[in-house]
C-alpha cells in the first residue's frame, strides 16, 4: 500500500490597495490553480477597504497603510499553515507546481526556513539583480544556499518565522527582507534558492515609490543597529554610503538618501539584537560579509 500523498497546508499573504484590480485577479487565478497544497489565502486590505473577491480568499481590512512588513505580519497571523507564502498582488504563478514545489524544499529538510523561486518577467524584461541572491545574477544564478532572498514572492515555514518574530513591521517598506534573513541565519536556519521554480513578476525599479531614497537609507541604518556586532555597523555603512555616491548621481535623491540616513541614526530602530561571530563567519564563508 503506497504511503499518502503529502499536502502542505501554505497560507498565503497578499497585500492589496485597491490600486491594481486586474494584476490582482490574475494572481488569484494562477493560485487558485495551484495543485498538492492546501491553500488558507488571506488579503489584507492595506488601506483599502476589500470587495469583489473570490469566495475562498479571506480578508482583513486596514483603514490605513501601515506598510508592507507590519500588513504581512497581520496577514501571517491570520493564514493558517504550516508554511507561509508571501505573494505581490502583481505576480503570477506560470505551473500549478509551483507552490507545491517550494514546500517540498522545505519540507524534505528540517533546516531550512526559505525558499525562493527564480523570478522573471513575463514579457521578456530582464530580471532585476535584486531578484537574484547571488553576486553573479547569469543565468539566473546557481541554486542552492543563500543569505538572503527577494521579499516579493517566497515560502518561509511558520515556526522560523515565528521565532525570529516575523517581520520588522516599523520599517513600513525597504530592507525588511535582509532584517528578517539576518535574524533567520542568526538561529540556525538555512535558506535556499530555487531557480528552477519560476514565478513572475513585472520588472520595476524599487526608485518609482516617492520614499524610496529616504527609507532606503533610514533602514539601512536600523537594519545595522539592530543586527550587527558593534564594530561591524560603522563598516557597513560606510560601504553603502560609498556604494550610494557611487550609484546615484542626482542631488536631489542624494541629498533625500542622506535625510533619510540621519533619521535613521537618530530615531529608534527597534530592538536590538546583534548576530553572533559564529553567524558572521558564516556569512563571509558564504560569500556575503555582512559589511556589503
Amino acid at each position: 500500500m503506497s504511503a499518502p500523498e503529502r499536502r502542505p497546508r501554505v497560507g498565503v499573504v497578499v497585500l492589496h490597495m485597491g490600486d491594481r484590480p486586474v494584476e490582482l485577479a490574475h494572481a488569484l487565478d494562477t493560485l487558485h490553480a495551484q495543485e498538492g497544497v492546501d491553500l488558507d489565502v488571506v488579503l489584507v486590505g492595506n488601506g483599502w477597504e476589500p470587495k469583489g473577491l473570490p469566495e475562498w480568499v479571506r480578508t482583513v481590512h486596514l483603514a490605513k497603510n501601515v506598510g508592507i512588513p507590519e500588513g504581512r505580519n497581520i496577514g501571517a497571523r491570520e493564514a493558517g499553515g504550516e508554511l507561509i507564502y508571501f505573494y505581490d498582488d502583481d505576480a503570477s504563478l506560470p505551473a500549478r507546481d509551483v507552490l507545491a514545489r517550494l514546500a517540498d524544499v522545505i519540507l524534505d529538510d528540517p533546516s531550512v526556513a526559505v525558499a525562493q523561486p527564480r523570478g522573471e518577467d513575463p514579457t521578456g524584461k530582464p530580471a532585476p539583480r535584486r531578484w537574484v541572491p547571488r553576486f553573479r545574477v547569469e543565468g539566473g544564478g546557481r541554486p542552492g544556499e543563500a543569505t538572503w532572498f527577494w521579499e516579493a514572492v517566497f515560502m518561509v515555514r511558520r515556526e522560523a518565522f515565528q521565532q525570529v518574530g516575523g517581520w520588522p513591521g516599523h520599517f513600513f517598506y525597504g530592507h525588511e527582507g535582509i532584517d528578517l534573513a539576518w535574524r533567520l541565519l542568526d538561529a540556525g536556519w538555512h535558506i535556499r534558492y530555487v531557480p528552477s521554480v519560476v514565478v513572475h513578476h513585472p520588472a520595476t525599479s524599487p526608485a518609482r515609490h516617492e520614499v524610496f531614497y529616504r527609507m532606503n537609507a533610514r533602514n539601512r541604518v536600523w537594519v545595522a543597529r539592530r543586527n550587527l556586532p558593534a564594530p561591524l555597523i560603522p563598516v557597513y555603512l560606510g560601504v553603502w554610503t560609498g556604494i550610494t555616491l557611487a550609484r546615484v548621481h542626482d542631488r536631489d535623491a542624494l541629498r533625500i538618501w542622506f535625510r533619510g540616513l540621519r533619521e535613521g541614526v537618530s530615531s529608534d530602530a527597534g530592538d536590538r539584537h546583534p548576530m553572533s561571530w559564529h553567524t558572521v563567519a558564516r556569512l563571509t564563508r558564504a560569500g556575503r560579509p555582512p559589511v556589503v
